[in-house]
This record gives structure tokens, C-alpha cells and sequence, in this order.
């Protein structure tokens, strides 16, 4: 694979975390420096070496804010990787290989992707999951933002409507054109010069919605807005080019998701946050989020046929007993009781099936109403 190793000669010293300040490059080598030498003095005692990472899977470790949703509590539980037990060994060299790549990567003034470190060592790394769970261990572990580490992902997002940017390195981005979208950018933090007349940013689940809106040229017949995908469980870019909208604009930020369990978490994700990436929430989050549909009340009230309706499986019923308990929840009554006439009627639906009325009723009926009227919630 060819690398895309990329030179930045200015960069953006206002990341969106409340506890990075102005993290400047030698401040990310003295932190990688010191963790280098707890090790180092571990050996010269002749103790074997452990690194100690908060734990990002647990429940247990993450507290909820109204005004901020799901962030990682400062005594946390830790998860201690040890260089002399088996179960461990693994990671431990993983986590000192990445970080060694880190530190040249900052040493150096360059930016990677998380694919261009893989394929460093596929061999060591084994897959492409592997160095994306590391990765986020090291910007927990360290308290420093991934794009301090000079770590990019590759976006699998898009974005379309009344938008205009310059990315760090000057290129200018125009997301208007009606028939394609744009990537959602690697490197979101480094964006620049917002210019847009848009009234409302609208979060879509899915791909396929996202692409028959493109179609109907939804962005420009109803108001200038602005359409964004995670093409499903949305990806850290998608979640960050939310937020940075949010905090350049100050407009309206909808969810268009499936009226079913795995559709609401997707829309509680960008919203909330998610547990593994609570250390971030401050620049992922966006606690404005309303959900505009498809809500299981619009089912009934717009008589959507059966035979486009979906059964709730086992596995929806678990999900949805799942986020009904979730801390979140709590301060939104309306979505509980979105949930519970899912979880009394035993059926779910896609967006889709909203075509099972008429082919463009999602754009040029249900979505103006909704918007008109305020069918949100």
C-alpha cells in the first residue's frame, strides 16, 4: 500500500478537548518519553514492565452530563497490560511498536493513517482492528487527542448540501454539487473557513436514505441544509465533522434513523457518545441532537402498511431493554415513550418503508412536514 504519509508545516492549536491546552508537539514526546522510561527503569530493577490503560469498555468507568453525555470518570478502572504474562505480552509489544511510530510521526512533523501503520508491520499487527483498538488506548493512556499523535483515520463518511471549507493544507472543499457527496475529511480538526447559509444540519443513518435524498435534490427544493452519514454505526470523523458544524453554526442538528433499536443507538452515538470513546466526549458529542424520525408513533399515525413492518426480534427485544436503562434516557421522556410503543407493538421499521406510501413520500412529504410543523423530538 502506498502511503499517505502527509507534511503539514501549520498547524491547528485549538483541538476540541477540554483537557488538551494548546498540546504542543514537544509536550506529546515528553509524555511517550516518560512512559518509556517507567519501562526502562522497570528493567534496570529487574521487574518486568507494565503499562496501565483505563479500562474503555466498561459501564462502570463512564459518567453522564446533560450538557456533554457519556465522559470517562477521573478514577476509572485501569486495565494493566504486563510485558511477562502471556495473555498480555502481545499487546504490550503492539502498544510499544505503535508508540514508537507515534513519536517519530510527531518528532517529524507528519501525519499517518491508521492503515498506513498497519501496513508498517502487518505481519506484528495481524489486522487492521488491532491497531485501532491500540491507538485509542495510547490517546486514553497518554490524555492526548488522537490527532495530537498525528494518527488520521480514513473517513467512511459523506456529506452534501450548503457547505464550503478549506481543509489544513488550503485545498477548498464545495459540498453543494446535487449528485455527488464528499467525503467526510481525515482531518477534521484542521478544517477552516466554515462558510454555509444552511438552517439545519440533518444526521442520516444510512447510505442508501442518504443517496435517494441526494437524488431528490432534498438540500435545495425545501431549505439550505446541510446532509451527513456515518453509512450506519458512525466513524470518529463523521461524529467530529457533527460537532464541529454544531460549534461553527449554531443551527439545528437532526437524526433521520430506522425506527428500530439499532437505529436509536446509532442516533444516542452521536448524540451521547459511546463508552469506549467517553475519553473524547467533549469533541464528539453533540447533546443537541433532536430525533426527527422514523419515530414508532409516525408508523401508526401515517398508517404504514403491515407487510412493510418488521417483527422485533429476540435480539431487538434485548437492545431495547438495553438503552431503556441507559443513564441518558432518563432526561428524555419523549424517546422512552417512543420505545415503549416499540416495545409494545413488537415491530420495527426502515426509512425505506416510508416508500411502501408513495416513492417520494420521505422528501417531499414526510421530511417538510416534519420539519414545518416541528415533528421532532
Amino acid at each position: 500500500a502506498s502511503s499517505t504519509l502527509t507534511r503539514v508545516d501549520k498547524l491547528d492549536l485549538s483541538p476540541r478537548f477540554i483537557w488538551s491546552f494548546l498540546m504542543l508537539s514537544q509536550e506529546v514526546l515528553i509524555l511517550i518519553e516518560k512512559v518509556i522510561l517507567e519501562i526502562v527503569t522497570s528493567l534496570s530493577k529487574d521487574e518486568a514492565p507494565v503499562l496501565v490503560l483505563p479500562n474503555r469498555s466498561s459501564w462502570a468507568n463512564v459518567s453522564f452530563d446533560n450538557a456533554v453525555g457519556l465522559q470517562m470518570t477521573s478514577g476509572s478502572s485501569v486495565t494493566t497490560v504486563r510485558s511477562n504474562c502471556s495473555s498480555s505480552v502481545t499487546k504490550f509489544g503492539h502498544i510499544l511498536k505503535v508508540l514508537s511510530i507515534i513519536y517519530k510521526l510527531v518528532q517529524s512533523n507528519v501525519y499517518a493513517t491508521k492503515r498506513d501503520i498497519y501496513y508498517n508491520d502487518t505481519q506484528l499487527f495481524g489486522s487492521q482492528r488491532t491497531v485501532d483498538s491500540i491507538v485509542d488506548d495510547i490517546s486514553c493512556m497518554l490524555k492526548v487527542p488522537r490527532r495530537r499523535l498525528h494518527v488520521l483515520a480514513t473517513s467512511k463518511g459523506f456529506i452534501s448540501g450548503d457547505l464550503c471549507y478549506l481543509e489544513e493544507d488550503s485545498t477548498k472543499v464545495d459540498c453543494h454539487s446535487n449528485s455527488t457527496a464528499t467525503p467526510v475529511s481525515s482531518n477534521v480538526g484542521g478544517i477552516r473557513n466554515i462558510v454555509s447559509s444552511a438552517k439545519f444540519v440533518l444526521i442520516v443513518e444510512k447510505d442508501a436514505t442518504f443517496q435517494k435524498l441526494l437524488d431528490d435534490d432534498f438540500c435545495t427544493k425545501l431549505s439550505p441544509c446541510i446532509m451527513i452519514t456515518g453509512k450506519g454505526v458512525p466513524d470518529v470523523n463523521s461524529r467530529l465533522m457533527v460537532r464541529k458544524l454544531w460549534d461553527t453554526l449554531h443551527i439545528p442538528i437532526f437524526a433521520l434513523v430506522d425506527a428500530d433499536p439499532y437505529g436509536i443507538e446509532i442516533m444516542c452515538i452521536y448524540k451521547y457518545g459511546s463508552v469506549a470513546m467517553s475519553f473524547e466526549a467533549h469533541s464528539l458529542t453533540v447533546p443537541s441532537v433532536m430525533w426527527l424520525g422514523l419515530l414508532p408513533s409516525d408508523l401508526q399515525r401515517l398508517r404504514v402498511p403491515e407487510d412493510a413492518l418488521i417483527p422485533l426480534t429476540q435480539r431487538d427485544q434485548n437492545k431495547l431493554t438495553s438503552l431503556l436503562k441507559r443513564p441518558y434516557l432518563a432526561c428524555q421522556p419523549a424517546w422512552q415513550r417512543e420505545m415503549e410503543i416499540m416495545q409494545q407493538n413488537k415491530v420495527k421499521a426502515e426509512i425505506q418503508s416510508l416508500a411502501s406510501i408513495a416513492p417520494d413520500f420521505l422528501s417531499r412529504v414526510y421530511l417538510p412536514n416534519k420539519l414545518r410543523y416541528g415533528g421532532w423530538i
